[in-house]
């Protein structure tokens, strides 16, 4: 099963992409970030709904799409392995979207399958990646029976 991370913005070089790069290098097989990037002198309200276009262009055909938003329900790791291990026997694919800074379209929210937060506290959308890729980490060693997480 191939998981994408559907993100808006470039990450240059930072703490954050070194952390990224740290855990895929980790990860068997791999996540996919998928970096999409609109310009910033647009209007919030167009500047949100052209990212969502650019984010659903983004998206792998049929696949599950869980859409981070700190409005979304709350799982905790055991949940997303244990969401994860289903999925596969359903899906090929599933894409986390992860807005800018203005968060994710209301289109996009309505599109998801599930809405995700990543606790009660506002992130930048930069850790939130880092944050996700770790989280991932973490499900496929619970789901391996890798020591990794504890109880």
């Amino acid at each position: 099963m191939q998981i994408n991370i559907i993100a808006v913005g470039r990450l240059k070089d930072s703490p954050e992409k070194e952390l990224c790069e740290r855990y895929l290098t980790r990860m068997h097989p791999n996540p996919v970030i998928k970096e999409v990037e609109e310009r910033r002198n647009l209007e919030d309200e167009v500047l949100i709904k052209r990212e969502g276009e650019l984010i659903m262009a983004s998206c792998s055909p049929n696949s599950k799409i869980i859409a981070m938003d700190e409005t979304g329900i709350h799982w905790n790791s055991q949940e997303l392995a244990s969401k994860i291990l289903n999925a596969q026997q359903n899906t090929k694919t599933i894409d986390f979207l992860i807005g800018g800074h203005n968060g994710l379209s209301k289109n996009i929210l309505d599109k998801a399958d599930t809405i995700l937060a990543l606790g009660r506290f506002t992130w930048p959308h930069m850790m939130a990646r880092v944050m996700i890729l770790e989280q991932l980490y973490r499900a496929q060693k619970i789901i391996a029976g890798h020591p990794y997480h504890r109880k």
